[in-house]
């Protein structure tokens, strides 16, 4: 009778296969949760902080349109301005928009210089929920404004599967 000497190993092999098996389940459940994808109030507050650190942010000066109710969050238009001169000595330097239920919060920065012209943007974004959309103006005396939409959003995107 021939004694199969690889037996035991085999069957550590399946053992340790089993258990990182189980260990990847529990990992890929967490991470295809959608409850789990989205950025909570703190994630953007968060953000906002890293943008900003320890200075004020003073309401006013930015105005971000966003449309109230969207059907599809896929693509959602979006424009901020930002009430300025945009002259050598006082311009809009950045514009940060944060999203409070975006996996990632910041999502976009446009940085401006005096020869922009003026201070608007308009693009389209994605967006995970409803939820308020924060737009964060640096100007270039080191000041920062601030002003927010809330829209409804009927169809969320950032949490498609492919």
């Amino acid at each position: 009778m021939k004694i199969n000497t690889l037996s035991p190993q085999i069957h550590s092999r399946r053992d340790w296969l089993r258990q990182v098996q189980k260990i990847g389940l529990v990992t890929l459940s967490f991470c295809l949760n959608p409850i789990s994808a989205f950025a909570k109030k703190a994630d953007a507050a968060l953000a906002i902080e890293k943008l900003t650190g320890s200075n004020s942010i003073q309401e006013g000066r930015v105005s971000l349109i966003i449309p109230p109710l969207v059907e599809n969050g896929n693509l959602v238009v979006l424009k901020v301005s930002v009430e300025s001169p945009m002259t050598e000595a006082d311009y809009v330097k950045a514009i940060h928009v944060i999203a409070e239920g975006n996996p990632l919060p910041n999502i976009f920065s446009a940085y401006l210089t005096p020869r922009s012209g003026k201070a608007i943007v308009t693009t389209r974004v994605r967006l995970g929920d409803s939820q308020r959309v924060w737009a964060i103006a640096q100007m270039s005396d080191g000041s920062f404004w601030k002003g927010y939409a809330d829209t409804l959003v009927t169809l969320s995107a950032c949490t498609e599967m492919v």
